[in-house]
């Protein structure tokens, strides 16, 4: 039984990476300029909200799209 219903799910920078293809360095800058929300653990690391994640990932995809 789930403890926590509506909790957010938290992606590591590691998975967001794989997500977008990219470096970790990369999910990093992004947080820095502000294109991801991190939030930090007790523990000072930084998960990302895997709704705003594949939010951006949609966003990514169209754009990569245009590029082509």
């Amino acid at each position: 039984m789930d403890q926590f219903p509506d909790a957010e799910v938290l992606l590591t920078p590691k998975e967001v990476a794989k997500f977008f293809h990219v470096n970790t360095k990369t999910v990093t800058r992004w947080a820095m300029s502000g294109e991801l929300t991190p939030i930090r653990t007790l523990g000072g690391h930084r998960r990302y909200r895997q709704s705003e994640v594949l939010d951006k990932l949609r966003n990514y995809k169209k754009w990569q799209r245009k590029e082509e």
